[in-house]
């Protein structure tokens, strides 16, 4: 009987398990070096605290345009720049300001029926203006992410981390509000944010949902700055777009 067959069944055998074994213990090795959590949080708060740093030498240009139905309503620009106590002053540029008059009354319906729709048109403007300011007052809440409430997340087991490619996305739950999630884009090799998505609300959850989108720029030293914010409120069909430009180091 030829026994030759069996022979070569055996050694095809041991040849796989052999080659299984060096996958395994390859993809364990590339576990046990991989960074945990508490590192990328560790390295996030580093680089951020770093980049924060050196933005504080620059001044720049803020251009804030918040749209309602895709109209646009308010578009203001601001000189920005840091302060001795470390946050961020504001000085409204001149006749860079272009509110958007509201539309008049075509009249109809009587002197008396024309002055109550303006007034009903005139209070529904100001909630709205209310509303809106408070969306963009949001943005600046999330941008740029704080390093104490990352800290505080994490302590509270609401940080988790997904590979992205040779990067890292980390994401934070209960960031700012109940229910709100912070998810980060991390460039290991430079060290800095690569994307920053948002999705929270205004007022209440599921009523006026927004999302909130970071676009990065890198000034010629290499910092990283949020060239532009997008924050949409579907539900309000309200929209706010920060710019920021012309970085100039401070003198």
């Amino acid at each position: 009987m030829d026994r030759k067959p069996h022979v070569r069944v055996r050694v095809r055998l041991a040849l796989g398990a052999v080659v299984a074994g060096l996958a395994l213990l390859s993809v364990g090795r590339a576990v046990a070096q991989s960074p945990a959590p508490q590192e990328r949080v560790a390295a996030l708060k580093e680089s951020l605290a770093q980049n924060q740093a050196a933005l504080r030498q620059y001044s720049w240009i803020e251009t804030t345009t918040v749209s309602l139905k895709g109209e646009v309503k308010k578009q203001e620009q601001k000189q920005c720049y840091y302060g001795a106590d470390g946050k961020v002053q504001k000085t409204a540029i001149p006749g860079a300001s272009a509110p958007k008059p509201p539309a008049q009354d075509s009249g109809g319906g009587g002197r008396r029926g024309g002055r109550l729709k303006k007034a009903v048109v005139e209070n529904k403007v100001e909630d709205l203006k209310e509303y809106m300011e408070r969306a963009t007052a949001l943005v600046h809440q999330y941008v740029p992410p704080d390093p104490q409430k990352i800290q505080a997340a994490q302590a509270a087991g609401h940080v988790s981390m997904q590979p992205s490619g040779g990067a890292a996305k980390l994401t934070i739950q209960d960031y700012l509000k109940p229910g709100d999630a912070l998810a980060i884009g991390i460039d290991p090799a430079a060290k800095q944010l690569s994307e920053l998505n948002v999705r929270s609300y205004v007022d209440k959850p599921k009523d006026d949902d927004v999302n909130l989108a970071v676009t990065f720029g890198k000034l010629p030293d290499g910092t990283s700055y949020p060239q532009q914010i997008l924050l949409d409120v579907t539900a309000k069909k309200v929209q706010v777009k920060v710019a920021n430009s012309g970085y100039k180091k401070a003198s």
